[in-house]
């Protein structure tokens, strides 16, 4: 009986891997024919293959005869430049490593039309695969059709019928830093959503609400910003002139930046007056003025998972990964009043 067997479960790559003594990658090289494996390690590949009677499913399927070895990345041109690189560095490590080289096609805004042409683009080029890292607002029958015949996954919770997801609970990423605010005393949190059009904005924003109404507090109307500094400094202007404001979940640690200037401007200190958290822990909210708490999102991570799920390298899994909150000097106590 084998492992997977035990398990319950049918085998994986992972397990021929191991019970050929080879590395998954390479499992997934050797059943692609590709030419970087040798007779004798293809030879162990198959027998461990026929011996586990694994069977390809889904992407792993699709990509066993795939020709090209180039993945295809969707990403939007605006929506938080760290992000970007992150997850983009994150897929081409993962992918040279896997033998694979990446092809990048942006678009300027989400519209279907762009994401279509952005598909059809990668499709005409071939790709083995495909990552999209945008939201899927509207899905067109064309792009059913293309994320159904090239595998693909997303990064982001949205999804074609044909896709994957790969996602982070971004409705547990607002509850963890509401819940923090609260547990601080705030007896109020105020929010800086992101646009709406994005999944993530909308289930941070469903977080933050769920979070106030189990404590019994009627949440504020949000305000949207669109992941900018400067669209968090413009609704900071606005909630630095509330006076009973003393804490504020803002949806991105970039809108965060804009947010903490403003209430400076206005003359009300962080955390002194008003306690801040903000989602992402980009590299820059350690440095911020105070360091920001934040709840964390590993977008390089995402990005190397994202290729390890769509070449079946290992059990990736389609559940969201679980946020988790670091604390720093942006959050306190409210002040005595």
């Amino acid at each position: 009986m084998t492992e997977a067997t035990m398990r319950g479960k049918q085998p994986s790559m992972a397990d021929v891997a191991r019970a050929a003594g080879v590395s998954a990658q390479t499992v997934s090289r050797a059943l692609r024919d590709s030419p970087n494996v040798n007779a004798e390690t293809r030879r162990r590949v198959l027998a461990a293959v026929e011996q586990l009677r694994y069977r390809y499913n889904g992407a792993p399927r699709l990509l066993s005869s795939g020709r090209s070895f180039t993945l295809g990345l969707v990403l939007l041109q605006s929506g938080g430049y760290y992000s970007r690189s992150a997850v983009t560095a994150g897929v081409e490590a993962a992918a040279g490593q896997a033998g694979y080289s990446v092809s990048i096609a942006t678009i300027a805004e989400l519209d279907p039309a762009m994401m279509e042409k952005s598909l059809l683009k990668l499709s005409d080029q071939g790709v083995d695969g495909i990552i999209i890292a945008v939201p899927l607002i509207s899905v067109t029958k064309r792009m059913e059709d293309i994320t159904r015949d090239i595998p693909t996954v997303t990064v982001d919770g949205s999804r074609t019928t044909g896709a994957r997801v790969l996602g982070i609970d971004q409705h547990e990423a607002g509850r963890l830093a509401t819940q923090h605010l609260l547990d601080l005393g705030h007896r109020q949190v105020w929010h800086v959503a992101g646009p709406d059009e994005w999944i993530e904005a909308r289930q941070r924003r469903q977080g933050w609400q769920s979070c106030l109404a189990a404590a019994g507090i009627d949440a504020p109307p949000p305000l949207e910003g669109d992941w900018s500094p400067e669209s968090g400094h413009r609704q900071g202007q606005i909630l630095a002139m509330i006076p009973e404001v003393t804490a504020i979940f803002v949806a991105s640690d970039e809108m965060a930046f804009g947010v903490v200037r403003a209430l400076r401007e206005r003359g009300r200190a962080v955390p002194g007056d008003v306690s801040i958290v903000s989602v992402d822990d980009i590299e820059l909210a350690a440095y911020c003025h105070p360091p920001l708490t934040t709840v964390r999102q590993d977008f390089y991570h995402s990005g190397a998972a994202a290729v390890a799920l769509l070449l079946g390298t290992e059990d990736a899994g389609e559940s969201a990964a679980q946020p988790s909150l670091i604390v720093r000097a942006s959050t306190a106590a409210p002040p005595s009043r």
